[in-house]
């Protein structure tokens, strides 16, 4: 019984969000705290037992399991604890803070502009440091500066290519969101948190509606229900897989993926600023194909489960450490594959560059 139950606790380990920690993100966790319900790594394991009266933690291989902590752990996940930061958010919003029955309460989202200080990542150090933010409606952008005087921003990320979504396991943060933006056609990921949730709530709907109000001038005709879905995404799928090269006939080497709607990146790192390189996933009328494995002369050490996606221009292969990997992957492909293209989709396939 005791062997089923931890069969049963390993089997969580597959769904989708639970094969990374929920707190920084690192592949394959083997400890899960019980009485939050998410999977977290060795290393955060040991700052969840400093904090016994929040979270209480088990190895999820070595461990006896009761019943009831089985159920709990599969009624949760690392997903679903993402999605109970925003209800949190929400309700304190409501309740807590009365912002919808006192309007001098709600926060401006659309007034068009809004400053304040985030920490931000360090593109090369990985240390957060506080920055102060600008995000202007009259030019367009969100911009962030160093210091506190520079007259000169570090960074302009404009509007119309720019997307916000919460990554707190990533970030390793419960406050977490990563900002992304188009710089020379290729993807710049910024990752900042606030230590008050409200905060960093308040900015990602002020950037979703500015993002509202560009898109009302971009696409005149179109009514809010059509507007809407274009906001903010989340991303498709994000995980590690293993490629190789052009001539597919170097090593295979693991990096970390992102699924960004016909945007496949690929990082060293699940924090890199900058992608090593972008594939571009058309649609099948326009020549592309998702197999299950690899061409048969396909060399090197590599994980068991392949993908082979083949574009007008070339063939990329992906190998996936598990079958389950395999095909969820497979299907996220396959779903922008089976989608047709939109008229200014074949203009970012016609400027895309397919690094190596």
């Amino acid at each position: 019984m005791a062997k089923e139950r931890r069969r049963a606790v390993l089997e969580l380990l597959q769904r989708p969000g639970n094969a990374r920690c929920a707190d920084c993100g690192a592949p394959d966790p083997d400890w899960a705290s019980y009485t939050l319900g998410v999977f977290i790594c060795l290393s955060c394991s040991g700052i969840h037992r400093n904090i016994p009266q929040v979270s209480k933690v088990k190895s999820v291989r070595l461990d006896a399991w009761e019943e009831a902590q089985v159920e709990f752990m599969a009624s949760h996940g690392n997903d679903a604890a993402r999605a109970r930061l925003l209800r949190e958010q929400w309700i304190r919003a409501k309740y807590e803070r009365q912002e919808f029955i006192y309007p001098e309460k709600q926060e401006p989202y659309s007034a068009g502009y809004r400053e304040g200080f985030l920490w931000k990542r360090g593109r090369d150090n990985g240390q957060f440091l506080s920055r102060k933010f600008v995000l202007t409606e009259r030019e367009g952008a969100l911009k962030y500066f160093n210091r506190n005087d520079a007259k000169e921003p570090k960074a302009v990320m404009k509007i119309e290519h720019l997307n916000a979504t919460f990554q707190p396991a990533k970030i390793g943060h419960p406050h977490g969101l990563q900002v992304t933006y188009l710089k020379d056609n290729s993807t710049r990921n910024i990752f900042i948190y606030h230590e008050d949730g409200k905060e960093i709530v308040d900015w990602f709907n002020a950037l979703r509606a500015a993002r509202f109000h560009y898109l009302q001038v971009a696409f005149p005709g179109a009514g809010d229900a059509d507007l809407v879905p274009k906001l903010s995404r989340n991303y498709l799928k994000e995980g590690y897989m293993e490629k190789t090269g052009p001539k597919q006939t170097e090593g295979f080497r693991k990096r970390w993926f992102t699924m960004d709607d016909r945007r496949l990146m690929y990082f060293k790192d699940p924090l890199d600023a900058f992608a090593r390189g972008e594939v571009f996933i058309g649609s099948k009328e326009s020549g592309y194909t998702v197999l299950h494995g690899f061409p048969p002369s396909t060399q090197g050490h590599h994980w068991p489960h392949g993908i082979t996606i083949v574009t007008p221009d070339r063939k990329f292969l992906f190998a996936c450490e598990t079958e389950s990997d395999q095909r969820e992957w497979v299907a996220a492909f396959q779903k922008a594959v089976d989608r047709p293209m939109l008229p200014q989709e074949y203009a970012v396939e016609a400027h895309f560059k397919h690094k190596p």
